[in-house]
Order: C-alpha cells, then sequence, then structure tokens
C-alpha cells in the first residue's frame, strides 16, 4: 500500500514522534510512505472553514493536488487534516462551480485540482485493510492495559463525509485497542469532546480545559491506565492539557496520552525512545514499567 504522506501541523512542531512511530511502524504493515514536499497546515476545519469558505477549499486543494502529482491517496494522522482534506475532495470532486473557482486560483501556481485521489485515516486504513485478525497475529507484545479510547470528532462527524459504521457509538477504534491485547473501558461521556477542537482552545481556553478536566475525571473513574487516540490534537489536549490542569487547580492526573500508531508501535516490539514517547509533558513511565 502506497499514501502519501501528510503531517499536517501540530505533528512536526509539537509532537515529531508521532511521526516516527509512523516511519517504524508503516514498513511492518506494508504502508510505503511518499513524503509529500511542500504541503501546509491543511488547514484547520474549525478556523478557516468558518471564516472563507473559498480560501479553505484553495489551500486544502493544493494539497490535495500535491498527493495527485504523487498518483496516490493520502494517509494522514489528525482527526483535522483528515476532516478538512476529505470534506474539500469531496466538495471539490461533487460541486463543479466551486471546483472551478479554486482551478482558477491554482491556475496562477500552475496547479489544477483533478479529483484523482482520496483521503484516509490511519485507522481507517487499519481497520479496513489490515483487520483486527491480521493485526493480532503481528503483536509481539500484548499490551494488557485498560485504555480510554478518545475517538475525536473529525473522526467521524459529518456523516455525510465519513464511511464508518456508526457516529454515536462506534466501536472500530476499541476493536483495534483490544486486538493488541488492551481492554477498551467504558466511561461517561466518552464521545464528547476533547474540548480543543472549533477554535475553542485558541478563543475560550477556561471553556476547553474544563471540557478536558471532565473527560479525564471520566477515564479516571474508571480505571484507566492510559489514554490511546488517533488524533494528535486530542493527544495534544490531553497531554499538555493535564500539565495546564495542575497548575491551574493543583489537580494531577497523572494519565499517559497514546497516539494510537504509537501504542501500536509498542505491540509490535518497537523501543518507546523509537516511538517518541519520551517527548510527552505526562510521563509515560508507568506504561512503559507494566509493560
Amino acid at each position: 500500500m502506497q499514501y502519501a504522506f501528510f503531517l499536517g501541523c501540530v505533528i512536526p512542531n509539537r509532537y515529531p514522534g508521532i511521526e516516527l512511530a509512523m516511519r517504524k511502524v508503516a514498513p511492518t504493515l506494508e504502508i510505503e510512505l511518499k513524503d509529500m514536499e511542500g504541503a501546509s497546515c491543511c488547514p484547520a476545519p474549525g478556523v478557516f472553514k468558518s471564516f472563507h469558505q473559498s480560501t479553505w477549499l484553495a489551500l486544502a486543494a493544493r494539497n490535495l493536488v500535491i498527493a495527485e502529482t504523487l498518483g496516490t491517496d493520502i494517509i494522514t494522522l489528525c482527526n483535522g487534516c483528515y476532516g478538512s482534506l476529505k470534506e474539500a475532495n469531496e466538495i471539490l470532486k461533487t460541486n463543479s462551480s466551486k471546483r472551478d473557482e479554486v482551478n482558477k486560483i491554482l491556475h496562477d501556481f500552475n496547479k489544477e485540482f483533478r479529483g484523482t485521489i482520496d483521503v484516509k485515516h490511519f485507522v481507517e486504513v487499519v481497520y479496513q485493510n489490515i483487520e483486527t485478525e491480521k493485526l493480532k497475529g503481528l503483536v509481539k507484545k500484548p499490551l494488557h492495559f485498560n485504555v480510554a479510547v478518545q475517538y475525536g470528532c473529525h473522526l467521524l462527524k459529518p456523516t455525510k463525509y465519513r464511511k464508518v459504521e456508526s457516529t454515536e457509538r462506534p466501536k472500530f477504534l476499541d476493536e483495534l485497542v483490544e486486538a493488541l491485547g488492551s481492554k477498551s473501558v467504558p466511561y461517561r461521556d466518552k464521545m464528547m469532546c476533547c474540548g480543543a477542537g472549533g477554535g475553542v482552545k485558541a478563543s475560550n481556553p477556561d471553556v476547553s480545559l474544563d471540557m478536558a478536566r471532565e473527560k479525564l475525571e471520566n477515564m479516571r473513574n474508571a480505571g484507566a491506565e492510559c489514554i490511546v487516540t488517533p488524533c494528535a490534537f486530542c493527544h495534544l489536549q490531553f497531554d499538555r492539557g493535564q500539565v495546564d490542569i495542575r497548575n491551574q487547580s493543583g489537580v494531577d492526573f497523572n494519565i499517559p496520552v497514546l497516539h494510537y500508531v504509537q501504542f501500536l508501535g509498542l505491540a509490535l516490539g518497537l523501543e518507546s525512545r523509537k516511538l517518541g514517547l519520551h517527548s510527552n509533558a505526562i510521563p509515560i513511565d508507568p506504561v512503559l514499567k507494566k509493560l
């Protein structure tokens, strides 16, 4: 499987270890990554699209064209990037007037959107192409943890552009976690937003942090030993957010946060430092000690 690897902003700027984990894990899954040279921000769906759709579409289309030039679908590790690029791709494929408008802009940069590729999330590729039974056979070090799974919003909605079995009660990420030997623990308000998306983290930091605190309390009450998410922004919110909560209120949760590709890397027997786990704000030591 070949994919154009879209990094987005959060991963290279805040958590480059997630990119490292993907590059280490991909060969075992028989995934070949092609670098998207010159790619920009996706752009962020909760910001650009809310203010000016045409600008959002043009910026997203430029990234999509880079993948079209490489001749392969995009794979990403961030829900926001996935949502923005996937939605823009579908709009431009189906709306000729929007496509013409965007291509007039791209023409000045010798580019043209043709609609020849698709956009995939890493967990979508693993679930649909590798499947859980095959994944179980790849596990070298079973991960016996109680895990709080955080799907994130853009992975599931809007339903018009998503192809999952349920946006309200999804199971696929829980199954991918449990295929590695862990238990996905049920917890209150599991499908609630992490509190970071839609510009909330930047515009209303107190509200954003309060939402994260509520989810963390529910995860802790359910006995979660770690949080696993497929979204770089959710990862940022729960990892750095725990530090902000501690500084603000003195409450210590100390729940390690792992991106799913890092969690998978541990199960495949890769060393933690080669998965970028030591760059987290919340120490990963409890997970590694138990492992």
